[in-house]
């Protein structure tokens, strides 16, 4: 999901960060095997590939 997201990120002006799920083991319990997954705060945006139509649609509504 990274590859597609750095553009797009590039694209709308939007700081990605990575986290590494595996050192913390409240995203561990949270998320399992259900990797990667994008998230704004606590909103969950997209899990194992990127739904870039739905991020555009979604940064839409909040900015």
């Amino acid at each position: 999901m990274g590859v597609a997201l750095f553009p797009l990120a590039n694209e709308l002006n939007f700081r990605v960060e990575v986290l590494d799920v595996d050192s913390d083991p409240e995203l561990v319990a949270r998320y399992g095997a259900n990797l990667p997954v994008l998230l704004h705060g606590n909103e969950e945006l997209c899990q194992y590939f990127l739904e870039a139509a739905k991020v555009r649609d979604y940064l839409g509504k909040i900015c």
